[in-house]
């Protein structure tokens, strides 16, 4: 009985880097020059902004949350670096520091007044959006010239969005899964009254980890300006569900403050790479969103077999 908890369970935790492989072996069937260093750096260029978005979400769900706005905020953090950061950077890095200042706060409130995280972050998503617009009502401004060098950067042999992808997935993992403050954020997920008990205030970890979630919403948009050198409000709209789909393909589940930031990143990397090869496939763009939430359910039936046969 021990052995097959434990093959179910190493089964489960290997899910999402299985899911990845099965996608890059579909699209290295389908379109053999994408097994390159070239083709591996386009398909996975946009695979940094959506992990950044998808661990921003991480942390929310990690504390039984769910955040509908980060699309829109990564949107106006783009928006914000292509004009203000570009042209006044101080000010810049105020409204972004600003930024994480209300995302805290968001967090707050929804503790104190007892809210649904789903309402609140749906009204807000509506708030960082007209925001935007008001910054930048067209398309346009410039991304930051550090930032842009930074996301073209050429690393040998292995392209910068995977080294890139990797180094972020196991700092966060390090810090939220092997440090004794991360027992804590996790556990306010877990089991918040016992935390409580403890003298923990869930008050503090909430505004924590939203602040988290802001802080990574705000790398998230700036490094995808660094990769379209423009800004847009509406530049991260499906942000939002594909935060959500990454958490859930990388083992993140909705209560229990069971969460995976490698898993997360490779959940990322997945929905990339799964847009790349719809493309291949010439699935028109309206389809697309929906072979993906296909993927998706795939995915968490085979964690509900698992799952099923571990209980048994």
């Amino acid at each position: 009985m021990l052995s097959g908890f434990l093959n179910a369970r190493l089964l489960r935790s290997a899910l999402p880097a299985l899911s990845l492989a099965a996608i890059l072996v579909a699209v290295f069937i389908v379109q053999p020059n994408a097994a390159s260093y070239f083709g591996l750096n386009l398909m996975l260029q946009y695979a940094v902004p959506i992990a950044l978005a998808t661990l921003a979400q991480m942390f929310v769900i990690t504390i039984n949350d769910l955040d509908l706005s980060i699309g829109s905020f990564v949107g106006l953090v783009a928006c914000i670096g292509a004009t203000y950061l570009h042209d006044t950077p101080a000010l810049g890095l105020l409204m972004l520091a600003g930024c994480i200042v209300i995302y805290a706060g968001m967090g707050a409130l929804i503790q104190l007044r007892d809210l649904p995280s789903i309402v609140v972050t749906l009204g807000m998503s509506f708030v960082w959006l007209g925001i935007a617009v008001l910054i930048l009502p067209t398309p346009g401004g410039k991304s930051p010239d550090i930032i842009k060098s930074l996301m073209g950067l050429k690393i040998p042999g292995i392209p910068f969005p995977i080294v890139a992808a990797a180094v972020i997935g196991f700092v966060v993992h390090f810090g939220l899964m092997h440090s004794s403050y991360g027992a804590v954020l996790r556990g306010a997920g877990g089991n918040p009254k016992a935390l409580a008990r403890a003298g923990w205030s869930m008050l503090s970890i909430k505004m924590v980890m939203f602040a988290l979630a802001g802080f990574f919403g705000v790398l998230s948009g700036l490094s995808l300006i660094g990769l379209t050198t423009s800004g847009d409000a509406h530049i991260a709209d499906r942000y939002t569900l594909y935060s959500i789909a990454g958490a859930i393909l990388g083992g993140a589940e909705f209560v229990g403050g069971r969460v995976s930031p490698v898993g997360a990143v490779l959940g990322a990397l997945t929905l990339t790479l799964t847009g790349s090869f719809l493309i291949f496939l010439r699935i028109s763009p309206d389809w697309q969103i929906g072979a993906q939430g296909a993927i998706l359910i795939v995915v968490l039936a085979l964690r509900a077999l698992i799952s099923r046969g571990d209980r048994r």
